[in-house]
Order: structure tokens, then C-alpha cells, then sequence
């Protein structure tokens, strides 16, 4: 590992730390050239299935896009950044349990809007109005009243 100070290759481990639901492994290492501290942080890497667009594309599957389409929605909004990646984290279990080679981006949009909802309703609002493509008022109005009717524990 290099030290992102100097550049050097010679760190050594300080500290190493389950994280994440034992998905992830946090360890703290120092820089033996220039003494700067640093995280790293590893992740088992997992085949995940191609993402198809709307127009039949395919995509490989990029955790990074989803977070960001997500913390779009919840700006301004009561929800951390810790519940975003545990959001996420279970969208990838779920793609991964599933073991399709392709999944439709409208299935994975379906599984972020079930956990988002229960989270914060506006953030899901947010988030519909962008995968669902809504064109007008009467579109957020349709989704609210859907919302409104749904059982809480879904």
C-alpha cells in the first residue's frame, strides 16, 4: 500500500477493525517515511449483474451511481450518510442473492424506492420523480396518493 501523502510503499498496519456489518475491513496504517496516518478500507469483491437501461443498454453495475442518485434525493434531508450506504449495501445483497446475470434498472430503482420510503417519504418522493420520470403534478400527485396507500411495513 502507498502512502497518499508521499508516495512511498513502505506503511505499516496500526489498526484493523471489522466494519460494516463484517462486510468490510477498516484498517488504519501509518506512513514509515513520512510518519502521516491513513485509512484504508477492503471489500469483498462480489460479480454483480449488468444493470439494463430504459433503452436496452447494458451497463455494468457501479455501486458509486446508485449512492449518488440516492444522496441526490435525500439532500437537505434527516438522512446520514451511514443509512445511505447501509441502503446500498442492501441493494447488492439483493442483487447478489438473486444471482441474474442482468437485472432491469427499473427492478433495482423498485428495491431503492421500498427501503427509501421507509427511511424519509420526501427523499422517496425525490427519487421517484427522477426513475419514475415524472412530467408533471400530476405525476407526483399519482405517486403520493400510491405512497398514502400503501401498508407501513412493507
Amino acid at each position: 500500500m502507498y502512502c497518499p501523502s508521499c508516495g512511498d510503499h513502505s506503511t505499516r498496519v496500526i489498526d484493523t477493525r471489522v466494519g460494516r456489518e463484517g462486510s468490510e475491513i477498516r484498517r488504519r496504517r501509518e506512513c514509515e517515511e513520512c510518519g502521516r496516518r491513513f485509512t484504508t478500507r477492503e471489500r469483498l469483491e462480489i460479480s454483480l449483474p449488468q444493470v439494463i437501461k430504459r433503452d436496452q443498454r447494458r451497463e455494468d453495475y457501479e455501486r458509486q451511481k446508485l449512492v449518488t442518485g440516492i444522496m441526490s434525493a435525500c439532500v437537505k434531508r434527516p438522512v446520514s450518510a451511514d443509512a445511505i450506504a447501509r441502503l446500498a449495501d442492501r441493494v447488492e445483497a439483493w442483487l447478489h442473492e438473486a444471482g441474474d446475470r442482468e437485472v432491469p434498472s427499473r427492478s433495482i430503482g423498485d428495491r431503492v424506492m421500498a427501503d427509501l420510503k421507509a427511511l424519509d417519504a420526501l427523499s422517496a418522493i425525490r427519487f421517484a420523480s427522477v426513475y419514475q420520470s415524472f412530467g408533471s403534478t400530476a405525476d407526483y400527485a399519482a405517486f403520493m396518493e400510491r405512497l398514502d396507500a400503501e401498508p407501513e411495513d412493507q
